[in-house]
């Protein structure tokens, strides 16, 4: 079978990256420049260094700093309205996944006669209308490698993908000193997130020969360095490794797909706005076991990848030292496993088994199909 992978055009990576964003604008004779980024990346100062750069190469910047956590679809609406008579030569996006995908969005909707409501019911509308370039300052959601936009659908207390390769950004920089200074809590969060690209893509019934070679290089990369990120703010080379294993989880999904992890975290985001990562790990173990028996041997070949020492073990052994060590990384990185904690209880199951079983882009992506009593069982699991 034959397999095709749609990426950025080029990839910037290593400590002081932002700077090639000079070589960037001038190579395409950028003049100016639409920046679309958060009030909270802007006040910690990790703006400054891209601006600086900016300004050296007489290059002029609007700044749209009104990116929300978990935009819905109102709020990418606001943000392009904001932005609707904008004179820019190129999108530059710099925080996390919430910033990076409404900076997708604009990139194929200011100046555009459709909207993103009707991008929500067709994404294939979308058509790239100003190049982009992507500084993510996590280490974790992927957004700068994806042809996904992740929008929450109020209406519906849950979330819809927009899925289009115009929405593919054209270039991206990955910058280890935009992660130096990342509270722990979200490189937990973020990192368990990629890592949960890097399994859900591997274990797809999507996944093919090309998305598995990224899915295994993340997966190998995060597994190894995601505690050591979190335990030890200082250890750069971890968090560079991070950066990389996200991205790489990127690209997998756009050659793949999550499954039920991501399918059933959407309502638990939607509607009780507990954040992408944290959603994800509370589920990621549970539904991984449920998985199991239908994707041994690729959890199996994952195993081979991350620890190479049990190489004699059996298959069955194999896999489930994966989901034993994703448990593992979600209770050493202090994320928390119970939705009690969020204010949920037996009375949203029946919400959340409907709302979840809705995400059909996805659950179809399962090795196992999910009957309304499985999904039920799994929400109750992380509720009691």
């Amino acid at each position: 079978m034959i397999s095709n992978l749609q990426i950025p055009s080029a990839v910037h990576a290593g400590a002081g990256a932002t700077d090639f964003l000079g070589d960037i604008v001038k190579r395409d004779t950028v003049k100016r420049v639409l920046l679309f980024t958060d009030k909270g990346i802007r006040g910690a100062g990790l703006c400054d260094r891209a601006l600086e750069v900016l300004k050296n190469n007489n290059v002029e910047v609007q700044i749209f700093d009104g990116v929300v956590p978990e935009p819905s679809t109102y709020d990418v609406d606001k943000v392009i309205k904001e932005a609707a008579n904008a004179q820019g030569d190129l999108i530059v996006a710099i925080g996390g996944g919430s910033t990076m995908d409404t900076a997708k969005l604009a990139s194929v909707l200011i100046g555009a006669s459709y909207t993103v409501f009707d991008l929500v019911n067709d994404p294939s509308l979308a058509r790239k209308r100003m190049r982009s370039v992507f500084i993510p300052t996590t280490c974790g959601t992927g957004s700068e490698a994806t042809l996904n936009a992740i929008v929450a659908i109020p209406e519906e207390s849950s979330k819809k993908g927009i899925v289009n390769p115009a929405l593919i950004p054209d270039e991206v920089i990955l910058d280890v000193n935009m992660i130096a200074k990342l509270p722990k809590s979200i490189v937990a969060a973020t990192g368990v997130d990629a890592l949960a690209h890097c399994v859900e893509c591997y274990t797809s019934n999507k996944a093919t020969i090309l998305s598995n070679e990224y899915a295994r290089a993340g997966a190998r990369l995060i597994f190894s360095s995601i505690e050591r990120a979190y335990t030890n703010p200082d250890d750069m080379e971890a968090k560079m490794n991070m950066m990389l294993g996200a991205f790489y989880g990127g690209i997998a999904i756009t050659g793949s797909g999550t499954t039920a992890v991501h399918a059933l975290s959407y309502p638990l985001g939607g509607k009780y706005h507990i954040a992408h990562g944290v959603s994800n790990a509370i589920l990621f173990a549970q539904v991984m076991e449920f998985n199991r028996d239908a994707c041994v041997k690729e959890l199996a070949e994952l195993c081979d990848t991350v620890n190479p020492a049990m190489t004699e073990s059996t298959a069955e052994e194999k896999s489930k030292y994966i989901v034993r060590r994703i448990a593992e990384i979600v209770k050493n990185t202090e994320i928390p496993v119970s939705l009690q904690k969020f204010g949920i209880s037996q009375s949203d199951l029946d919400f959340l088994v409907t709302a979840g079983s809705q995400q059909q882009r996805l659950l179809v992506n399962n090795k196992k199909t999910l009957s309304l009593d499985d999904i039920r069982k799994i929400y109750k699991s992380v509720i009691d």
